[in-house]
């Protein structure tokens, strides 16, 4: 089977939008199917789910329903995990990419339920695909597994936010940096390759936008990033910003850049996901800082 070459934006769509669609039956609990689209659609910018395709296409792509289904978990669980994030017992945020957050639109219940249905669907979606190539879906759930579970997943890192102590490197890498590498291995996997040498892409990666997050926190407005800013300070949780000052913040936010396009394995889209990686990059830093560095 050949790559698929449809653009990756409407690849990851149509996988969302159809995996959503088939649990969204008659039988479903009405409320429950509107927030799980809620909860998905629009989406952010899905830089997880393309980097997964880019790896995958990089690899070679031979089975692309397998690859779809890979980067639709991998945004399913980033989903679900900022839905959590704004709970009340968490961050208490009320909006989150610039529209109310799920729990202000449909209630504290059915956004716990909202999250835990999107985790289930993750797997869910991942296994039916998987059984097109049955010897890649067990590095493929083991992959997702470490990037959303114990000890160094996204679970792992928001569990760190409720310690008395947070070493501030290890909260970044299980709450930021996990599911990037679980992005980068998952798309070498679905494509039936070593998913090794792509881990630390993920990893820089991962560090870069934590980096972002942290600036972004400390320096925009709310209306520039769609969701609430201050706080870091507000619930006194780790950051770079606070640990390195805004230069410092800064100047590691651009190692980890040069890092993640460094690790890079030689491939025929090697320059494809260099230019995705400082994109993304870019998007996320504040304008005010990125003028001044300009």
């Amino acid at each position: 089977m050949t790559p698929n070459p449809t653009a990756p934006a409407i690849r990851i769509e149509a996988a969302l939008d159809a995996a959503i669609t088939r649990v969204s039956t008659a039988e479903s609990p009405p409320q429950l199917a509107s927030a799980l689209r809620y909860a998905v659609f629009p989406g952010g910018a899905r830089v997880r789910p393309k980097l997964c395709l880019a790896v995958a296409q990089a690899c070679g792509d031979d089975h692309p329903a397998i690859t779809e289904a890979a980067a639709a978990a991998i945004e399913f669980l980033h989903c679900a995990s900022l839905v959590h994030d704004d709970l009340p017992c968490f961050d208490a945020a009320a909006t989150r990419r610039g529209k109310p957050s799920l729990h202000m639109m449909f209630g504290e219940p059915l956004a716990v339920l909202t999250g835990d249905a999107l985790i289930v669907l993750a797997f869910d979606g991942l296994a039916r695909a998987g059984a097109r190539a049955p010897r890649r879906l067990s590095g493929l759930l083991s992959a997702l597994v470490r990037g959303v579970g114990m000890p160094t997943g996204i679970v792992a890192g928001q569990a760190w936010e409720s310690e008395p102590f947070t070493p501030v490197e290890t909260y970044h890498r299980a709450k930021t940096g996990a599911l990037f590498v679980a992005a980068t291995t998952a798309g070498a996997l679905a494509a039936g390759a070593d998913p090794t040498p792509w881990r630390a892409v993920g990893e820089q990666l991962g560090g870069a936008y934590q980096i972002a997050d942290d600036l972004l926190d400390a320096l925009s407005a709310p209306a520039d990033c769609g969701k609430p800013t201050g706080q870091d300070v507000a619930l006194q949780r780790p950051s770079l910003v606070r640990d390195l000052g805004v230069h410092g913040a800064y100047e590691r936010l651009k190692a980890c850049v040069a890092s993640a396009v460094a690790a890079i394995p030689a491939c025929d889209g090697a320059k494809g996901l260099a230019d995705l990686v400082r994109a993304q990059a870019m998007r996320l830093t504040p304008q005010e800082l990125a003028r001044s560095a300009a």
